[in-house]
């Protein structure tokens, strides 16, 4: 197995993620929709994902088109076609650094080789699956359809199969193709450069700022400088409000370049603007309960959501994205916020939006009442959130630890298990989830169990996140010895000790609760602690815009969950359900957690009416 390449960064942050390769995912639905992935990922035919990238090679010219080959975004004869490999490479490169999975890491490897034949065929630099010609279109003001975007994909594979694969080769392409960029940019102005990135450019700065922080060429700097998209890092540095009605995912993607911008350069306006971009996006614009913000792909006005329920809310593009964002804010604040925030979408939006069957993908997470999931096919649709899919379901073992310094954080409980050289002594930290099968009921809480066993007996502290859903103080238990722990969510609780063969034991008490729309209190969801719950009904509307919005009213107390649901079905075999269902109501309507809808109807936001405006 290879090295993965320790990226660089250049300022200090408060935690460090774990290294690839350090912790592995232990049984739970998380395993479950790895697996699914990676067995999508294998299921892609080698030359199906390269074919666009041979097309334009000249080593693939078929005379009329295969009946085997990719369709939808992947065709042909689609612009952004190509974007998907990108994409692959990045999950296949994280999967083989987690796991040495030979299997996907030699496939990923003969890729890599392949791309290094089409850019030879292409003249030792460019090795792009669209033309050139495209990005000259955009430069005089020609539509094309997100050339950058498409091209930063590549990209963005190729560099992660350097930094988490050890792949040279990888870096070696990528770097002769920045050069094409470096000659290409060098032609125009500022204000040319300006009106050329008002076109979607994907994570270009944070390809760059990669680069550079593997060479440190000047180059590679100065293609940073060039991909500094001003007019919408000016305006939002300034405090203006920006981004309502604008595409959101062409946006999420520069804050990262500017995120990692400022880790390998330390200029603190490229902080500035990751800090002032979260606070727009996230903070001030508030967030349906799954964590989502958008509808249609553009950002709602802050604080008004209700007007923007419909079939296309929540695009998965924006979901992962964000959940990067608040990855590289958690990373330099340690501030459990961002970590709250990265579970509520976890749950809500990469569940939500991958089939529990089939692992495919909705492009959306519909939150208007009678929403159906529209899930993508393996092979004809491809659309962005095909891509996001699969580097979404690889990422779940990077985020259950990190370090700091000398010290642990349990920042997601996600059960995996860590192997750690703590000053040179081996330590092994795993979790799991408690089913809690002693209980007579559904136990109204989410339990834990965190096994610490040293080579030799190690002093550190640890800290464990208390997140944002719990409805009372934990209980925490140390080989069976209870710890005072306060009543404090989105807070930690810090054990320092001497540390050897030890048993943690840990209950998170949660409540049903309800989650009103930021602009309309008496309209709300329902979540059983981090999750949302989705009321199934065979009424409402169906995929046609044209049919009657039908939507289920309930009556009672919009702020007291509990005298509107109550459990139902809530065992069967040896596990617990998640299963609700409506009581003292006209019609009865069934609760299950959102991330398990399938074909379902469903509806999130249910109107609640008082009792006293009942007859109103």
């Amino acid at each position: 197995m290879n090295t993965p390449i320790s990226p660089l960064v250049s300022v200090s942050t408060k935690f460090q993620s774990t290294l690839p390769g350090q912790v592995i995912l232990l049984p739970s639905i998380f395993a479950d929709r790895y697996d699914l992935n990676r067995k999508y990922l294998l299921s892609l035919k080698t030359e199906n994902l390269l074919q666009n990238y041979y097309l334009e090679a000249g080593l693939w010219n078929p005379r009329f088109l295969p009946m085997d080959c990719h369709g939808g975004w992947e065709s042909p004869t689609c612009q952004v076609r190509g974007h998907f490999l990108g994409h692959w490479l990045s999950a296949a490169a994280m999967i083989y650094a987690n796991t040495g999975d030979q299997e996907i890491g030699g496939k990923a490897a003969y890729i890599v080789a392949e791309l290094a034949r089409c850019q030879q065929e292409n003249g030792g630099e460019w090795i792009g699956s669209i033309p050139e010609k495209y990005l000259d279109w955009i430069a005089r003001g020609k539509t094309a359809w997100a050339p950058h975007y498409t091209l930063h994909k590549t990209m963005m594979g190729l560099m992660d199969m350097y930094t988490y694969a050890g792949n040279w080769q990888a870096l070696d392409i990528l770097v002769k193709w920045s050069r094409w960029f470096y000659r290409w940019t060098d032609q125009f102005t500022r204000q040319q450069l300006d009106d050329i990135l008002d076109f979607e450019t994907g994570g270009m700065l944070e390809t760059w700022a990669n680069l550079y922080g593997v060479t440190g060429e000047k180059e590679h700097l100065e293609l940073m400088k060039r991909y500094d998209r001003h007019r919408l890092c000016e305006p939002l540095l300034a405090g203006q409000e920006k981004l309502t009605n604008m595409h959101a995912n062409t946006t999420i993607p520069e804050a990262h370049g500017a995120a990692r911008a400022w880790e390998v350069t330390g200029l603190e306006r490229w902080r500035a603007i990751v800090e002032a971009y979260w606070r727009s996006a996230v903070e001030q614009r508030g967030y349906y309960c799954t964590g989502g913000q958008t509808n249609g792909e553009i950002w709602s006005p802050i604080g008004k959501l209700s007007t923007r329920l419909g079939e296309k809310t929540q695009e998965h593009c924006t979901v992962y994205n964000l959940m990067r964002l608040a990855w590289y804010l958690y990373r330099w604040t340690g501030d459990v916020k961002y970590a709250d925030y990265w579970e509520r979408n976890l749950f809500n939006g990469i569940l939500a939006q991958q089939h529990p069957d089939t692992g495919q993908i909705a492009y959306w997470l519909p939150l208007r009442s009678g929403s159906v999931k529209k899930w993508g096919s393996p092979t004809q649709d491809f659309w962005c959130c095909h891509g996001t899919l699969v580097q979404a379901h690889t990422i779940y073992a990077n985020n259950i630890f990190f370090r700091q310094g000398n010290n642990l954080v349990l920042a997601q409980y996600i059960p995996g298990e860590l192997t750690w050289d703590h000053e040179g002594v081996k330590v092994c930290l795993r979790l799991i989830e408690d089913a809690q099968l002693e209980a007579e009921n559904r136990p109204n809480s989410r339990a834990y169990t965190l096994s610490i066993r040293c080579d030799h007996p190690q002093e550190f502290d640890l800290k464990l996140r208390l997140p944002w859903w719990i409805s009372a103080a934990p209980i925490i238990h140390i080989n069976g010895e209870d710890q005072p722990a306060r009543f404090e969510p989105s807070t930690y609780i810090d054990f320092e000790r001497i540390w050897n063969d030890d048993r943690i034991q840990i209950v998170f008490p949660k409540t049903l609760t309800t989650c009103p729309l930021p602009d309309k209190a008496d309209t709300v969801a329902f979540m059983d602690g981090p999750v949302v719950l989705a009321g199934i009904s065979g009424g409402g509307m169906t995929q046609d815009r044209n049919s009657i919005l039908l939507e289920k009213v309930l009556y009672g107390d919009p702020a007291d969950a509990n005298t509107l649901l109550t459990a139902d079905n809530e065992r069967e075999w040896t596990y617990w359900t998640g299963d609700f269902r409506t009581v003292n109501q006209p019609e009865n309507i069934r609760f299950i957690p959102i991330y398990q809808v399938r074909e379902e109807k469903y509806q999130v936001y249910f109107p609640v009416i008082k009792p006293d405006q009942r007859n109103r």
